[in-house]
Formats: C-alpha cells, sequence, structure tokens
C-alpha cells in the first residue's frame, strides 16, 4: 500500500476569520466563472448583443443548483426528502433538523448531475422566452463551456472525497479516508472515479471547443455546416459523450445510495440513457439540416 496515493486534504481551502470556504464551493464557483467567460466570449464572436447575454448567468445559476438539489432528492434519496415534512423542508433549503430540535447549516448536502442537466434545460428555455435569442444558439454555447464547468466540479468532489470508486489494486488507486470509503473500518485503495470523470470532461471540452474553432475560422462561419454553432450540434454532442462516458464510468464507481446494491444499472447509468440518446438526436438534427 506504500505504492498507492494517500488522499486525505483538508475540504477547507482558507479561512477568513471564523469563516472558511471549501474546495468544493470554491470549485462549483470557479466552474461558473469559467462557463460565463466561455459563452461570454461566443457570444462577443457570433455578434449576438451584450443585453441579451446578461441575464443568462441568472437563468443557467438557478436551473443547475435547483435542478441537481431536486434531481439528489428525488432519484436518489426520496424515501427521506419525499415522506416526511422536515425531509420535504431540508429539501428545499441548506439546513438539517438536529435531535433537540435546533437546525444545523450544512449547506445542499447532496447535488446530482443528471437533475442539474434537466434544470440547465430549463432555465435555457425560460431564458430564451424572455430575450427571444435563438434556442439551438443558446444550447450549444452553453454546451460548449459546460464540460470545463463538469471538470473543475469533480475535482470538489475529489477534494471531499466523495463519489469514490471501487476497491481496485491498480499503481495509481487513491486511499480515501471518508467514512463511505472504508472496509470493515479500513481505508482501502480505490479507483479515483472523481479524477477520471475531470478528465474525461477536459477532452471533452477540448474536443469542443476545436471543433467550435475549426467552423469558427472557416470563412464567413457558413450556416449550413454540421458543425455550425445553432443547429444543436454542440448541444448533442456534450450530452451524448458526457453520459455515455457516465455510464461507463458507473462499473468502477461505488454505489451512491444502499438501493442500487441489487440493480443491475444503477440510477446513475439509468439517468444516463435518455440523454445519451437525446444528444445522438440533435446531432443527426444537426447533419440533416446542413444537408437541407
Amino acid at each position: 500500500m506504500l505504492f498507492f496515493i494517500d488522499w486525505q486534504p483538508s475540504v477547507e481551502a482558507f479561512s477568513i476569520g471564523s469563516y472558511s470556504v471549501r474546495w468544493y464551493g470554491l470549485l462549483w464557483c470557479l466552474g461558473f466563472l469559467v462557463a460565463y467567460l466561455i459563452v461570454q466570449r461566443l457570444y462577443k464572436q457570433q455578434k449576438i448583443a451584450d443585453e441579451k447575454f446578461e441575464p443568462l448567468f441568472f437563468y443557467c445559476f438557478l436551473g443547475v443548483i435547483i435542478g441537481a438539489r431536486l434531481g439528489h432528492c428525488i432519484f436518489y434519496e426520496p424515501q427521506y426528502y419525499l415522506t416526511s415534512l422536515t425531509g420535504f423542508i431540508e429539501m428545499l433549503i441548506p439546513f438539517h433538523l438536529m435531535p433537540d430540535g435546533s437546525w444545523k447549516f450544512t449547506g445542499y448536502e447532496g447535488l446530482a448531475s443528471h437533475g442539474g442537466t434537466i434544470g440547465l434545460i430549463i432555465g435555457m428555455a425560460l431564458y430564451c422566452r424572455k430575450t427571444k435569442v435563438k434556442p439551438w444558439t443558446v444550447m450549444d454555447n452553453v454546451a460548449i463551456a459546460v464540460p470545463s464547468m463538469a471538470a473543475l466540479i469533480r475535482l470538489g468532489n475529489l477534494m471531499n472525497s466523495e463519489i469514490i470508486g471501487n476497491v481496485t489494486d491498480v499503481s495509481w488507486a487513491f486511499i480515501f479516508h471518508s467514512h463511505e470509503a472504508l472496509v470493515d473500518g479500513m481505508a482501502v485503495p480505490r479507483h479515483p472515479a472523481q479524477l477520471y470523470e475531470a478528465l474525461a470532461y477536459l477532452v471533452i471540452f477540448v474536443a469542443e471547443a476545436l471543433i467550435y474553432w475549426r467552423w469558427y475560422k472557416a470563412q464567413g462561419m457558413e450556416e449550413k455546416s454540421p458543425i455550425a454553432a445553432g443547429t444543436g450540434f454542440y448541444f448533442g454532442f456534450c450530452l451524448a459523450t458526457i453520459f455515455v462516458f457516465r455510464f461507463f464510468i458507473e462499473f468502477l464507481k461505488k454505489e451512491q445510495v444502499d438501493f442500487e446494491q441489487d440493480m443491475l444499472l444503477d440510477m446513475g447509468q439509468l439517468l444516463s440513457v435518455p440523454f445519451v440518446l437525446l444528444g445522438v438526436w440533435c446531432m443527426i438534427r444537426a447533419k440533416r439540416k446542413a444537408a437541407s
């Protein structure tokens, strides 16, 4: 075990007085900032008015946060959050009811990427309704930036030692010390599934950026190209690649909730399938539109 990576970093990035900033929250914020700057640049390149861009962050931020929170509660812990008034309240606020009747601030413990994706799509739809920007243009631009944010969020999970992999003896295994990582009270080597996902999402982001740059540098940014922004290609590519990888990486991950232990495919895999199909359909649609 001397050759494995003993992973037990502090979850706190820094403190200001009595207030501590955690790596997870910091990387979430950094992810939103990076995505914001990327989409802002894309809007400028495509000559979309600045006043059209300004409301986008608000809609996307709320859509992702609300969707991710509700997704976790509904998909992974419905027996707790949907069967009692206390659970329902805790689903909506970042506090936990203590045994003595007091409330403790915990933040939103439990965010699901599938729910965040649904929330993001709803947020973009509301934004398009408000601003009248073409929906496919918005979805493509946001989709180019999303993998960079997803990579940073998974690094946040890594710093929290959560969403861990299965036990393994590969030389790059991590030894996590969180409660869920222990086997009979002992820390054992596991796949760093969070790191696998972060690297995969970074590769997907680079691929999308290169494809977009090829189209952008083309003479006149021809609208008939199958890789033109606004056809839905990037939205479809993002969904298909991220959730195909998510489907297969689940085989290397420890189940998140107990009821998944007896399932052939876990909840993450079942929820990924519709997004993969939607992504493939969007790319086919983009190709057909270019050919018409």
